[in-house]
């Protein structure tokens, strides 16, 4: 068993009681709520707690929520998870101060992974310098070239128009991606973008 909550916010029940079930059957405590402004409410008597937000949802969305709740100097490390992930999306959700971004469907232990990581940060305030300042070590093997292109991606650009802003091909511009990917040692593009944030590096 966990000595921290899992607080798990979307509009929809059906995928609201799925995921609460997967993760209270794979040990997790558990608690559901039915939108972002319900969880904003109740945020001030969270302790030890994960948020799971869904992005998409009305009135407020997951990334408002992230939002509002560092606006009111609330602390809670958050996973934000969409069907309709794109580049922008996870950018905004990471400036937001989300641990993790994750696109549905997704298997039950890349939730499960994401969540335990998110707790580091309940426990372990260190480990978010460490992990700093490995990330910057990596960005110094990267060449000047492969700088711009991580630039260009954390500030949401898609390949056509990196090529465009660099004068190369879009096919040079995947080239570099995937150098960038390999040499930060990036499982995802979201957990790239998540890196290069936590290390201060964003577009110059």
């Amino acid at each position: 068993m966990t000595d921290y909550t899992v607080h798990i916010v979307d509009d929809e029940e059906p995928v609201r009681k799925s995921l609460a079930f997967m993760l209270t059957m794979n040990g997790f405590a558990v608690k559901m709520h039915q939108s972002a402004e319900a969880f904003l409410a109740f945020a001030p008597n969270v302790r030890n707690g994960i948020l799971v937000t869904d992005l998409r949802m009305p009135e407020m969305s997951g990334v408002d929520l992230l939002r509002n709740l560092g606006d009111r100097k609330i602390k809670i490390p958050s996973i934000v998870i969409t069907g309709h992930g794109d580049v922008p999306m996870a950018v905004e959700a990471m400036k937001a101060d989300a641990v993790d971004f994750i696109e549905k469907p997704f298997e039950d232990t890349v939730i499960i992974e994401a969540i335990e990581r998110a707790s580091e940060q309940l426990v372990v305030p260190q480990a978010d310098v460490d992990e700093a300042n490995h990330i910057r070590a990596r960005l110094q093997t990267l060449s000047e070239r492969e700088r711009q292109v991580l630039s260009a991606v954390v500030a949401g650009l898609p390949n056509k128009s990196i090529a465009y802003d660099l004068d190369i091909s879009p096919r040079t511009v995947e080239v570099h991606r995937a150098n960038v990917m390999a040499k930060m040692k990036a499982k995802s593009l979201p957990h790239l973008v998540r890196m290069a944030l936590a290390a201060g590096f964003g577009p110059s």
